[in-house]
């Protein structure tokens, strides 16, 4: 039986119906999709270890992670700007119960501490990962800074993490 084994062993339903299990086995999925412009565009900065958002030339809000339409005024953006790469932490969550990572099909490693930043420059804010665990350390308000992975591919994974600036 697969990671969710039934403990009771029961084989049937309380209405009489078999219990089914079907096991999967190990799959890949081996698919490419086109990110377009602007996460073309964004990626790639992160690659050179640099932050791109974007900004709305009517009310200047400037969007981390980056879109081509203002939220607020409906208008296509094209100025792009450099943000971070040091922020605020604006919330957290340390996740101390293990769940199958997407990125990887494997159990994520716990515990782990999921931030929302505000990059200095930004209007808005992304989600990452932090590298302190303890809560008594994190304060919202805090200061962040990036660190970046040593191998770059293009994606948001080359921001390994963010740490507290001491």
């Amino acid at each position: 039986m697969g990671l969710y084994e039934d403990k009771r062993k029961r084989t049937h339903t309380p209405e009489g119906y078999e219990l089914l299990t079907l096991e999967s086995g190990h799959l890949e999925y081996d698919f490419h999709w086109h990110l377009g412009y602007c996460w073309s565009k964004f990626l790639a900065g992160l690659k050179e270890q640099r932050f791109l958002a974007t900004k709305c030339s009517q009310c200047g809000a400037v969007y981390m992670l980056p879109r081509q339409v203002c939220g607020r005024c409906f208008l296509e953006m094209d100025e792009w700007v450099e943000v971070g790469p040091e922020g605020t932490l604006e919330g957290f969550t340390i996740v101390r119960f293990p769940y199958i990572d997407p990125n990887h099909g494997g159990m994520m490693q716990v515990p782990f501490t999921s931030i929302w930043v505000n990059l200095d420059g930004a209007s808005t804010r992304m989600m990452h990962y932090c590298n302190e665990y303890d809560e008594k350390n994190l304060v919202v308000g805090s200061r962040l800074r990036a660190v970046w992975a040593e191998e770059r591919t293009g994606s948001i994974h080359d921001v390994s993490h963010f740490e507290i600036i001491k």
